[in-house]
């Protein structure tokens, strides 16, 4: 899963969402049951989510609604082994970019 979100400080819950195809009331809700999600928020309570707050919400969204695993599931998956997930998360990332290049090339061909 690959957000296309435009290079920014930060961004903002509709944003995020929109990128993610989900309702903002699925981030905020996962903003509670995540600690690895922790936007900033104005004086309005709006939030603002950073560079670091999207890749972590990619790794959610990536064990959540690819992979299938519980809200729980995924909880324990990111404690216990959070460095060794991310490295598989990158490496699909990586994987699929190239994917969709190479579809790119085919169809030009």
């Amino acid at each position: 899963m690959q957000s296309n979100l435009p290079d920014k400080l930060y961004y903002s819950i509709g944003e995020v969402a929109e990128a993610f195809g989900v309702n903002p009331s699925l981030i905020r809700f996962w903003e509670k049951e995540f600690d690895e999600l922790r936007p900033k928020k104005n004086s309005k309570g709006n939030r603002k989510f950073s560079k670091e707050d999207i890749s972590n919400l990619e790794l959610i969204y990536h064990l959540v609604k690819v992979q299938g695993y519980t809200l729980d599931g995924a909880k324990t998956r990111l404690k216990e082994s959070k460095q060794k997930t991310l490295d598989k998360f990158e490496l699909i990332k990586k994987l699929e970019i190239i994917k969709q290049e190479l579809i790119k090339l085919k169809k030009e061909l």
